[in-house]
This record gives C-alpha cells, structure tokens and sequence, in this order.
C-alpha cells in the first residue's frame, strides 16, 4: 500500500522521544509536512536533526511548548495555524501503590494525558471539519482496557481517551474528518526501559529483564515481547491516510493481542 501524505501538515505531540518520534518519521516518510513538539526547545532541535538524518528531506517544524498548559497550546497554534492531522501523543506513566497516589497526582495525570488532548482537538477540530478533511487521533493504550494494579492513574487517563474519540467522532460525523484511537501495548522506549526495571532486578541484562517483566507482569500478550514504536508508527500512518477514510470513531489495537476480547 502506497500512502501518500504529500500537501498535508500533521502535529504529532509530546514527538522528542519513542512512540512520537516515530510517529513522526512514518508521516514525514510519507510525505506530510511534521510539526515535533516538546516542552524543552533544545530537545526539539536535536530530534528534528536526528529525524532529518532518519528521513532526508523531511519538512519538519520545531514546535517547543508544553500542550498540557493553555499558554503552551497557544504557541503551538502560532506555530501552526491549521493542521490536516492531528496526534495527541503526549502522555506520562509510572508506577504506584493505588492507595498512595496523591490528589494531586491524580490532577496530574488528567490534565496531561487527556486535557491536553481535549485542548488540541477543540483547537484544530473545526477547521479540520470546514476544510472538509482531518485526522485526528488519540495515542491509547492496552491498559485503558486491562487496567494494571500499579498503574491505575495511567490506566484511568487512556480509558478516558477511548471516550474522546467516541465523542469527537460523533461532532465530527459526515465532514471528511476521522477520528480514532490507536490501542498500543507495551513498548520498547527508554521510558519503558526504566519503568521495567523499576518491577524487576537491575542486575539482569535488558533481553533477560524484558521477558521476565513479559512473563511476570504481562502474561496476556501474545507477541511475547515489547512492541517496537515503529509499529505502532505504521498503524497511525495508515489512520493518517486516504485509505483510511471509512475508520472512524474506532479503538485499533496494536497491543500485541494484550486485551483479551474480540473488541476492545
């Protein structure tokens, strides 16, 4: 299959690092013009040269601001006045005894996770729907369904995902505009690295830690292993295209057959 993105300008959020920043290298590949977002401006530049050197003459925009904040969001959109594809990315995670998760922490997660997108989507859905062509996705997870014990607070903010995809598909229903959520299973970043070791011993080389924490703490997945960003970064291309036109309001999985249903 031959995507084509080629005209479109897409904003893929919390892009520096792992899933984002392969999200971003599979749209430039195929031709959209990519706005890579962190919060740390330096950060910015040196994924935009790493991109480039993963993607010659990719069309990249530094777009340094933090989406979880107001502020930030505006200086996204003065940066990027109109985007035909939108990828609500950004997301933090950690581990934690349920019963010792602050108030605060709890806010915490909300307000990134998922007010974050909501702020995105309310900012670039409309003109997405009077152009009459968008794509808007939200970056979900296999633990929105199969919520881990040590990490609710994560779990509570990706099912709340699935719901604004539900929702917004809906306001978006018979303008050309898609919306969908991208159900991802655990993946092999950095961020998961340390997160992995943070449940088994330090001491075991990471191709021993990554199938005890597999086996030990995700024995629901069928892959067996971390699934590569890469991966997950060809279902959003897809999602992103032509192709995909008749996909919307949906929870697609690329979790390694984690969730344990026929749908999600």
């Amino acid at each position: 299959m031959h995507i084509d993105l080629t005209g479109r300008t897409a904003l893929v959020t919390g892009s520096t690092q792992g899933i984002g920043a392969a999200i971003a290298a599979g749209l430039a590949r195929s031709g959209a013009r990519v706005g890579v977002n962190g919060r740390d401006e330096a950060r910015v530049d040196e994924s935009i040269r790493r991109l480039t050197a993963e993607v010659p003459g990719a069309d990249l925009v530094p777009v340094a601001a933090d989406v979880a904040s107001e502020d930030g969001a505006r200086r996204v959109l003065d940066v990027l006045p109109q985007v035909d594809i939108l990828i609500n990315n950004l997301g933090i995670f950690g581990s934690a005894d349920p019963l010792d998760i602050s108030d605060a922490e709890w806010r915490r997660y909300f307000e990134v996770n998922v007010l974050s997108a909501v702020r995105m989507t309310r900012m670039y859905l409309p003109g997405m729907m009077e152009r009459g062509w968008g794509r808007v996705q939200y970056i979900a997870s296999e633990s929105a369904i199969v919520i881990p014990e040590e990490m609710i607070q994560y779990g509570m903010s990706k099912t709340a995902m699935l719901a604004l995809d539900r929702g917004f598909a809906k306001k978006a229903a018979g303008t050309g505009v898609t919306v969908n959520s991208v159900i991802v299973g655990p993946t092999h970043t950095e961020g998961v690295e340390d997160f992995v070791y943070e449940l088994v011993d330090r001491n075991l080389p990471w191709d021993e830690a990554e199938r005890v924490f597999m086996r030990e703490h995700r024995p629901q997945s069928l892959l067996r292993r971390l699934i590569e960003p890469a991966e997950v970064a060809h279902m959003v291309v897809y999602l992103s295209s032509e192709q995909a036109s008749a996909t919307t309001g949906g929870a697609l999985r690329v979790d390694g057959g984690c969730v344990d249903a026929i749908l999600p």
